[in-house]
């Protein structure tokens, strides 16, 4: 059976259509991944005798365990934005003879040999190997390095089922943010010493071994929990809703003033507030409209014009950016039906682009109060929201011709990465990139106000050739129609 579930990956893997882009960013990854293994190395070889010499009245293994619970706080929060649960395509497999509790099991042990649970070996087994050298017993310390492979895996786990519990909530990073939070000021102040309590258990099994049933134990209870909780998901009809909901109305009259492209933006204004993952582009206009705080209360930041054309485009571009990177693949759960209508696809793409551009004029519109800190400020974020309408919102387009990965609309929003591909990474050079050194150049060479001028003018080419450039983005979708099409099919 495990050959049969790793045969299907592989097929599912190399048959993606978009098996090119998906490699690539592995690639990526895999530097990354190298970093950080070399890190993590380096600090394992050394950890002993930094140890050593920085608390010389302490044994490096009590020091080490001391700082196990702020490991434990920090491993928890970063799975939970950024490790979800393998998942396959169980929905075929359950029309056949293959027993659910065997795919359970075959996901969760699959989650056991993901990335974050081997990083930390590469710390721990180099300064277990120290402590041997140096005099430790070695029985004690490899029961010592088992433990903390166990907490690893707890960690996993309870990830997971806080993931779980959380799925559903509007606020779904909130709750994992204030317990780590809390535990951590306890700790921090004080109140409750839980880094010293995580020290000794931690002490107690080094010391006596027989300790290692505890981990071992609520590794299998965590275990047993997901099993059961994956399990009562795993019908064919798990997706639908079991509960109903009072369908609420929104006046959208107000977009027939734009005329044949309005069906289009109603369909986008109704998709972004009616599920969970798209309602993430309307809290980013609060993000980017105090944005700016952020950098302009700060004095490095004000007395570093260059800076502003960075900030600028990032207020006022805010919903731009996070709604504008995964066009079309919003509609992608009926791209195929939006493509079997009788629709210009030049209006299509339209209707995206003046919602973006309205964005970009109401985030300046409400951010005018930043010429408070300087008028300066005002006249770079002009530039910057010209700059986006014209030239940001055609990258945006153009970009969206290579989208190929399926979004789940009803999936949490903080930290998803669920449809992203190489695509989104790259655009952000043309984004923000570009004219951040464009502007800087100019601001070096010139002066502020002839790059404010240069920006602003890109821009409005941009607006004056609009009808060109929506012509050839238009062609380029229409070029990859069905090869969108058949991508979008794909559960990826």
């Amino acid at each position: 059976m495990l050959k049969l579930f790793l045969g299907l990956e592989w097929k599912s893997f190399f048959r993606s259509a978009s098996f090119g882009k998906t490699l690539g960013l592995k690639i990526i990854m895999g530097f990354f991944a190298l970093y950080f293994i070399v890190m993590f190395l380096s600090l394992g070889i050394s950890a002993f005798f930094i140890l050593k010499e920085t608390y010389p009245n302490q044994e490096p293994l009590f020091v080490v365990n001391s700082y196990l619970f702020y490991w434990f706080l920090g491993d928890l929060v970063v799975r939970f934005f950024f490790q979800k649960l393998p998942v396959m395509s169980v929905k075929p497999l359950l029309t056949l003879p293959i027993k659910r509790h065997k795919i359970v099991n075959y996901v969760l042990w699959k989650s056991t040999v993901a990335f974050f649970n081997f990083l930390p070996l590469f710390a721990v087994i180099p300064f277990g190997l120290t402590l041997i050298f140096n005099g430790y017993p070695a029985g004690n310390v490899i029961i010592w390095m088992l433990a903390l492979l166990l907490l690893t895996l707890i960690v996993n786990f309870l990830n997971f089922i806080i993931e779980s519990l959380s799925a559903q909530s509007e606020l779904s990073a909130l709750p994992i943010v204030v317990i780590c939070s809390v535990l951590f000021g306890l700790d921090y102040f004080q109140i409750l010493s839980i880094s010293n309590l995580f020290g000794r258990a931690f002490y107690a099994i080094y010391e006596s071994p027989i300790f290692i049933v505890v981990p071992i134990l609520v590794l299998g209870v965590l275990y047993r929990i997901n099993f059961k909780m994956l399990c009562q998901k795993l019908f064919l009809d798990s997706g639908l809703k079991t509960r109903v909901e009072e369908v609420k109305s929104s006046n959208l009259e107000w977009t027939n003033y734009f005329g044949d492209m309005a069906p289009f933006m109603q369909l986008d204004l109704k998709l972004i507030w009616r599920n969970k993952r798209t309602k993430s582009s309307v809290w980013m206009l609060v993000l980017g409209l105090f944005y700016g705080l952020f950098f302009y209360t700060n004095e490095k930041y004000i007395n570093a014009p260059w800076m502003y054309i960075f900030i600028g485009v990032f207020s006022t571009g805010s919903f731009l950016i996070n709604f504008g990177q995964f066009i079309p693949a919003w509609d992608s759960t009926y791209y195929k039906l939006l493509m079997s209508q009788n629709i210009k696809y030049e209006k299509y793409l339209k209707s995206k682009f003046t919602l973006m551009a309205l964005s970009v004029i109401i985030l300046f519109v409400l951010g005018i109060p930043y010429v408070y800190f300087g008028w300066k400020i005002l006249l770079a974020h002009f530039a910057s929201a010209i700059y986006n309408i014209g030239v940001n919102t055609h990258v945006m387009l153009y970009g969206g011709s290579y989208n190929r990965k399926k979004i789940d609309l009803n999936q949490k929003a903080a930290f998803n990465y669920q449809g992203t591909g190489a695509m989104q990474w790259l655009i952000g050079i043309p984004l923000l990139v570009v004219p951040m050194v464009v502007f800087g150049l100019l601001y070096y060479f010139l002066n502020f106000e002839y790059a404010c001028a240069i920006i602003a003018g890109l821009g409005v080419v941009g607006i004056v050739l609009h009808d060109k450039l929506l012509g050839i983005i238009t062609s380029k979708y229409l070029k990859s129609k069905y090869e969108m099409i058949h991508a979008f099919e794909q559960d990826n």
